[in-house]
C-alpha cells in the first residue's frame, strides 16, 4: 500500500532535519534545503526514485539547469543547495547528498562541482555510496552498469548544460548489470566494511 503523499512543507522538513544530522549542528536562516519538486507524479516511499541534488557555487547554475531536468524526467528532487554563487565548501554538499543516499533517504545523487573531483572524493568517504565522475555517455552507462554507482558527479567547468542533460538522463536510467559485475561490486563493499568501527 502506497504511503500518503507528504505535502512540500512536510518534505522540506523531513529533509532539513536529515540534512541537519548530517552535517552536525543546525544553522541559522533558511534551510539548507530549499526545494522538494515532484512534477512527474510519482508516488514515492522512504527515498524510493527521489533524486538528491547538491552543488557547490562553482555548479550552481548547472545544478539550477538540471534539477529542472531531472524532475521533467518524473523523479521528485531535493535539493540540497548550494542556493547562490557566493562561495561554500564543496565537501559540505557532498556529504548532505552523499548521507541522503546512504541512509536510503535518496535513491541517486548528483553533485556538480568546477571539475566534479573533489565532490567524488568526498561523497565517497561515506560508507554505502559509489560516487562516479562521468563527463561522457561511455563513463554514465559504465559506472552504473558495471558499478553500481549510486552518486554521479560532474564538473560544471569542464561540460555544458546539453552533454550534462545527457549523461544524467544516460546515467539515471542505465541499469545495474549485475553477474560478474556484482561480484566485483561486492568487493568494493568489502573492502569498506573493513574500515568501519563496529
Amino acid at each position: 500500500m502506497p504511503l500518503p503523499e507528504l505535502s512540500e512543507a512536510e518534505v522540506r522538513e523531513v529533509v532539513s532535519r536529515v540534512v541537519r544530522r548530517t552535517l552536525g549542528t543546525p544553522t541559522p536562516g533558511p534551510s539548507p534545503v530549499a526545494n522538494y519538486s515532484n512534477k512527474g507524479g510519482v508516488t514515492q516511499s522512504a527515498g524510493a526514485g527521489v533524486v538528491a541534488l547538491g552543488a557547490d557555487h562553482g555548479g550552481f547554475a548547472l545544478k539550477e539547469t538540471l534539477k529542472e531536468f531531472v524532475a521533467s524526467l518524473g523523479y521528485p528532487v531535493v535539493d540540497c543547495g548550494t542556493h547562490s554563487t557566493e562561495a561554500v565548501d564543496y565537501p559540505d554538499l557532498a556529504y548532505a547528498v552523499a548521507r541522503l543516499v546512504s541512509a536510503g533517504e535518496a535513491w541517486r545523487g548528483i553533485l556538480v562541482d568546477g571539475a566534479g573531483l573533489g565532490s567524488a572524493m568526498a561523497a565517497n568517504k561515506v560508507p554505502g555510496v559509489r560516487a562516479a565522475l562521468c563527463y561522457d555517455h561511455a563513463t554514465a552507462v559504465n559506472s552504473r552498469e558495471h558499478n553500481d554507482a549510486n552518486v554521479l558527479t560532474l564538473g560544471a567547468g569542464l561540460i555544458g548544460a546539453s552533454l550534462a542533460k545527457q549523461i544524467v538522463q544516460t546515467w539515471l536510467a542505465t541499469p545495474f548489470g549485475g553477474g560478474r559485475h556484482q561480484r566485483r561490486v561486492d568487493k568494493i563493499v568489502e573492502i569498506e566494511k573493513r574500515f568501519l568501527k563496529e
